[in-house]
Parts: C-alpha cells; structure tokens; sequence
C-alpha cells in the first residue's frame, strides 16, 4: 500500500500495472480490497489505482462530517497529487454516486467515466427500493445472525452455494462508530447532481440479478448522461467485481478501448430493464 496527502486528509492506496490510469471508487462499507480480484484483471492494460476514501481502509481524514461533495473533491484531489491531468473512474455503488458527483464537479478531471451498480447521486437507497430496503436494514441490524440472508442482497444464492466463503466479507467490524456514524450521514445531505452535465463518455453497467440497487433504476442514468452506453451482465449480483471480476473487467476494457462486446448497447437507449419488474424488490 501507498500513501499520499490530497484535499487535506491522508489517502491510502493500491497501485498496479501499466498504461492509462484508472481509479477504482468502492462502494459504502468496503474498502479498496474489494477490487482485488478486478485490480488484477485490469492490470494488465491500465494503471490500477485502488484506494480508501474517508473512515474506509488505511485512509486518515479529520473527525468531521462531509459529504459526495468533499469525497468527490478527494477523488480530484488524488488524481492531480499523482500527477495525472485527468483520468479513467470506475465507481461501484456508494462509489458510483461519488464519481458521479466528480464527473459533474471537476470535469477537466475525468477522461471515462464508468457507474456500476449504482444510484443517483441524491437519492437514498430507501427511495428507490421501497419494498426491498426495509428488509434490507432489518437484516443489517440483526448480523450476524441474519448473515446467510443479507448476501443475497449482493449475490445471487447460487453464488454464495458455490462459494460459501463469500460470506466472510460481511464479518468482522472494519470501521468505528465514529467512522460509521459519519459514513452513514454522507447520503442524508443534500446535493443536487445533474447527470445531463456529465461531458465524460460513459458507460453504465448492471448485474441482472441486483437485488439491492434495481437494475431499471441504474440503467435509468444513462437516459440522462449524453450519449451514455450500457452494460447487462446476466447472472451477476451487486458486487459484480467480486463475483465474476473477468467479466466486468471485460466490459471495462472494451468501453475504455473503444471496443465492443455482445453486452453492449449502442447508447443510452435502455428504457427498461428486461424482466425490471422482478429485480425491484
């Protein structure tokens, strides 16, 4: 792990490979670990930047509250402490608002932009998945007893049957109250994000079988960025990184190389996500 000062605050990160930068944004209760698989799957094409955003990781930041705005400015503020004029971003949910917010904030900054998995920069979870998310936070509330149930918000059961071992990412408390009191905040400030600002080509991907954020809701962005392009991976969950990093590494690839796989639409022309309705809890 590397370390360098940006934005005021002490960022911990993961550098790997060669050729043009890209950085990898986690999403809300991870930490740059989850992209190990994926880092390594993009390693060999890009350089590989994987870091701990705020009271994540190795990462020290002052005991204050912020929000997507300051995280953005972070992720900004990285780019330019490592020396790059501008670079490639891939945010995976709570990340995915992050890079939004950036795309949006500091747009010299960002060449490709790719949301995975995510939502709108604005919205709460709760708003989105309305019959889904209270289950959600009941089974949160009740781990690790509720354990085997809440992964099936992030992968498809067929998965963790496969790879029981899954389940170890849930366990274990990595951030303190602090740190979780002023994670769990970021999302109740308000900020108002307009995704038609958005300049970076951009691709929009989703896992087929995302129970936690709908797969229509994310797809729905692409409606707003110009000129956005889509990806379905079938059979992926929520952490697609995790669960089938090879594939979504693929798709990322082709985007950031102007290629093309059998995933991709041509633009943003997903109006709704086949079968929507049984991915919207």
């Amino acid at each position: 792990m590397e370390r360098i000062e940006a934005n005021g605050i002490s960022i911990s990160f993961r550098r790997r490979g060669e050729g043009p930068p890209l950085f990898l944004l986690h999403g809300a209760e991870a930490d740059h670990s989850m992209f190990d698989a994926f880092g390594a799957a993009l390693a060999s094409h890009f350089t590989v930047i994987a870091y701990d955003q705020r009271d994540s990781g190795a990462t020290r930041n002052p005991h204050l509250p912020y929000g997507l705005g300051e995280l953005a400015d972070d992720l900004a503020a990285l780019i330019a402490a490592l020396g790059y004029t501008r670079a490639n971003v891939f945010g995976t949910s709570f990340g995915g608002a992050i890079a939004q917010v950036a795309a949006v904030r500091h747009p010299a900054r960002i060449d490709h932009l790719v949301l995975a998995s995510t939502f709108r920069a604005g919205v709460s979870v709760a708003s989105i998945n309305p019959e889904g998310f209270p289950r959600f936070a009941e089974l949160r509330a009740h781990l690790p007893e509720s354990l085997a149930a809440f992964a099936e918000y992030f992968f498809p059961p067929s998965y963790i049957a496969a790879y029981p071992e899954a389940l170890a990412i849930f366990t274990g408390t990595k951030r303190d109250a602090g740190q979780k009191e002023r994670r769990g905040a970021v999302l109740a400030r308000p900020i108002e994000v307009s995704l038609g600002g958005i300049k970076a080509p951009t691709l929009v991907v989703v896992g087929s079988e995302d129970r936690l954020i709908p797969p229509a809701h994310t797809l729905s962005l692409a409606r707003e960025i110009p000129a956005a392009r889509t990806a379905v991976i079938a059979g992926v969950g929520h952490v697609g990184t995790i669960q089938d990093p090879a594939a979504v590494a693929a798709e990322v690839t082709a985007f950031l190389q102007g290629q093309r796989t059998e995933h991709n639409a041509e633009e943003n022309d997903h109006d709704e996500f086949p079968g929507g309705s049984r991915h919207s809890l």
